[in-house]
């Protein structure tokens, strides 16, 4: 689910660079939480993902078209697990400088309805005085869009890598189209309501770790907007880049020049553990499953241990 090439005309990233030692947003607890990361790889690798079997038994695999405002489509291939899930694209996929070699971008969303507001507030606490929101809709093929979640942007410019928060819309879980869940508590707009419970029937359960090079602008960009959701953030000791840890999902994002920006690593949790090591190359990419309840899978032709 793109909202980048949806919402902003893409820029040059900037900011004030955060203070080393870890952090949090002013006076509350987490209300974001890791939603989905989208990466652009190689073509080589990204039709190997789209034509691979192995994914297919592995994960809820799916690629798929969507709508969304002002009619603007994209075609991405998805491994969906329980509450979180990851998207992903080849070069030229989408338009302009989202569709380059490295582009990237990640969602972290509410699971309470209301819990937005408190972001845009703790952003404009932390100095962020004009945050940007943008209402996503989305088209499920009759041409009438359907308010499907609000998001929040610390800025509208970027180089390579924008995060932003968001949270569902009750229109789109109340539309049978969107085959979600019912609300398990009053206000529940959370992301296992999102998504569906094939994933029980797959190996992949989640994604628990991330791991992405981007711009030192683009880190700056970021580092408000997980500090308003309420993970703890922590600088790394060399000025690098930073680890943000919350709701069992740790982030590593690795200040790099553009040319090394994109998406490096995720690691998953499974449903069950596996006895033995299977390695799963897919292009520049190897996927790492078990042995044990996880997975780890590494992009750029980097080694996979």
């Amino acid at each position: 689910m793109i909202v980048l090439a949806v919402a902003l005309a893409g820029g040059v990233g900037g900011g004030a660079v955060a203070q080393a030692g870890e952090e949090r947003a002013p006076g509350g607890g987490q209300v974001l939480y890791y939603n989905h990361a989208y990466g652009v790889l190689d073509r080589e690798t990204a039709d190997a993902v789209e034509h691979s079997a192995y994914l297919r038994d592995f994960a809820n695999f799916q690629v798929r078209t969507t709508t969304g405002a002002d009619g603007q489509t994209w075609t991405g291939r998805y491994l969906l697990g329980r509450e979180t899930y990851v998207e992903l694209f080849g070069v030229g996929d989408l338009p302009g400088q989202d569709g380059l070699l490295g582009a990237a971008g990640m969602g972290v969303s509410t699971e309470r309805a209301g819990d937005l507001a408190t972001v845009v507030e703790r952003l404009r606490d932390q100095g962020v005085t004009d945050p940007v929101e943008f209402p996503q809709t989305r088209d499920f093929g009759d041409g009438v869009p359907v308010p499907w979640f609000d998001a929040v942007f610390t800025t509208g410019q970027y180089d390579a890598f924008g995060a932003w928060a968001m949270e569902y819309r009750p229109e789109y879980f109340a539309d049978p189209r969107s085959n979600t869940e019912p609300a398990s508590r009053p206000g529940d707009v959370g992301r296992e309501r999102y998504l569906s419970d094939d994933y029980r029937d797959r190996l992949m359960r989640d994604v628990t770790h991330l791991r992405l090079g981007v711009t030192a602008g683009d880190l700056a960009d970021t580092v408000p907007l997980l500090r308003a959701g309420g993970f703890a953030v922590r600088h790394l000791a060399d000025g690098g880049g930073v680890v943000a840890k919350g709701g069992g999902t740790t982030i590593r994002l690795d200040a790099v020049p553009r040319d090394r920006a994109g998406l490096k690593q995720i690691g998953m949790s499974l449903n069950r553990p596996v006895p033995h090591r299977h390695v799963e190359r897919l292009g520049h990419s190897a996927l790492v499953v078990g042995p044990g309840p996880r997975a780890v899978w590494t992009f750029d032709g980097a080694d996979a241990g």
